[in-house]
């Protein structure tokens, strides 16, 4: 009878040179899987957990990223995937952990890197709503100076009759007054002529007197004649 060996869940965390892993994450992501799958493990996750500076130097390098990874196994071939990372070319380090005693909620839980991640995806999100809120309300604005616009050239358009006919009535008293005053000045042209002509007769009479003194005067001398 075969004895069954319960598989343990064990952590393994790789590091990787962060030039490569920003040049090729999926051929990095290839490596690590490979490895693994050569142990003949049961991969849960593969995630990335963080970008740092190196505490020194590992194979002249002073930045890596932090893969980190479940797997289901029996302990046995976890030698395996040490030597695999030793001989590696992509991978710098590995560091492989039991970590029986934690649960799936556990593994689920956000990295730093996913944690960043989410947040430049909610900034983004953040930004997006902002400017179409923002838009939503200019074009809302627009439509509603549109919309008043024709409301306010409506009164103007009546207002305008209503001014023609104040100045209309406000220019007949100034033309009654014009025809007024014309017949006034008519009258006293018509006066002034009447008084004229008045006057002439008067300077006709008051010539005629005079000339009739001068008769009485001529009369009254006596003539002289030779005989006397």
């Amino acid at each position: 009878m075969e004895t069954v060996t319960k598989k343990k869940l064990y952590e393994a965390m790789f590091l990787i040179d962060s030039a490569d892993a920003g040049s090729d994450w999926d051929g990095i992501i290839a490596a690590i899987t490979k490895t693994l799958e050569r142990a003949e493990v049961d991969i849960v996750s593969i995630t990335k957990w963080d970008d740092r500076r190196l505490a020194y130097e590992i194979k002249r390098k002073t930045r890596g990223t932090y893969i980190l990874c479940y797997f289901r196994s029996d302990g046995q071939n976890n030698q395996e995937i040490e030597t695999a990372v030793q001989l590696s070319e992509k991978i710098i380090r590995v560091l492989i952990l039991c970590v029986d005693w934690m649960t799936d909620e556990d593994i689920a839980k956000d990295t730093p890197a996913t944690k960043d991640e989410k947040e430049k995806q909610e900034r983004a999100a953040a930004r997006e709503a902002a400017e179409q809120a923002k838009a939503a309300e200019s074009q809302a604005k627009e439509e509603e100076e549109e919309a008043e616009a024709p409301a306010e050239a409506e009164p103007t358009e009546e207002a305008a009759p209503a001014e023609a006919v104040a100045a209309a009535q406000e220019a007949q008293p100034e033309q009654a007054a014009e025809v007024t005053t014309e017949p006034a000045a008519a009258e006293e042209a018509q006066l002034e002529r009447a008084a004229e002509v008045t006057e002439e007769p008067e300077a006709a009479e008051a010539t005629e007197p005079a000339t009739a003194e001068t008769d009485d005067s001529e009369e009254a001398q006596p003539k002289v004649t030779a005989d006397d």
